[in-house]
């Protein structure tokens, strides 16, 4: 007899037959669900308040969020789409790129009235310095000056495994952290944090859309993918003037 076929070999096949039954109906009447994982602070920051003119588009679609810092297992959760900040790691899955954010090293104007403006990469080393998921920049901060990279060590007491804890940490006036125009754009504008570091670039920040099920998404997918690209590409982030004077 043959084998019982895996729940990865048969959810291309029902999304075979989903984009059959939905090509059958007019195009703006996408149905069925869509589960879709993403971080806390991206997608309750950016993606959530964009997405009511996609889901007005389609009143058949249900939509069903994932949101956790922790790195799920896309299969095993079920999610149709993921959407990912930063580097993303080797894997099978399809994905697509939606929009690029600028890096700033960031503080509140509290702490800076309290510790001082940093106005060189030396400056850091008498900094406080906030880490987020994974440690990540506890190996050290890069930048780019002239076109090269510059490397320096930082060190800080504060670690948090959440994006969103980051900001919480330096609205607190625990140190200085970096963070894209994303994770920040609602406190520039109200000026509870600032940019730093004017004469020193980091690099930027991608999000993507990967996509579980492999380089052939679902027409209900294609059709969120298209929205994201669109829409955050109308609102990219711009470029902040970082803080320099003493």
């Amino acid at each position: 007899m043959p084998g019982r076929a895996s729940s990865k070999e048969v959810r291309p096949l029902l999304r075979g037959l989903e984009d059959a039954e939905n090509a059958v109906r007019a195009a703006d009447s996408l149905g069925g669900s869509l589960r879709i994982a993403m971080s806390v602070a991206f997608g309750v920051r950016e993606i959530i308040p964009i997405l009511p003119p996609f889901l007005a588009a389609h009143p058949r679609l249900e939509v069903e969020f994932v949101i956790s810092d922790d790195q799920q297992d896309l299969i095993v959760e079920g999610a149709d789409i993921a959407i990912r900040v930063g580097r993303l790691p080797d894997s099978g899955f399809g994905a697509r790129r939606l929009a690029t954010s600028p890096r700033y090293v960031v503080a509140s104007p509290a702490y800076l009235a309290a510790r001082g403006v940093p106005n060189t990469l030396s400056d850091l080393s008498s900094h406080d310095c906030i880490f987020g998921p994974g440690g990540s920049g506890r190996t050290g901060w890069t930048f780019i000056r002239d076109g090269a990279p510059v490397s320096i060590t930082v060190g800080g007491r504060i670690q948090t495994a959440s994006a969103e804890g980051v900001i919480a940490c330096v609205k607190a006036g625990l140190g200085l952290a970096v963070a894209s125009v994303w994770m920040c754009r609602e406190e520039f504008a109200s000026g509870a944090l600032v940019p730093v570091l004017a004469d020193y670039a980091l690099e930027p920040v991608e999000a993507h859309a990967v996509f579980p099920g492999g380089p052939h998404p679902s027409s209900k997918v294609r059709a969120l993918v298209d929205h994201l690209i669109t829409t955050l590409g109308k609102q990219a982030p711009q470029a902040v003037r970082p803080r320099s004077e003493s």
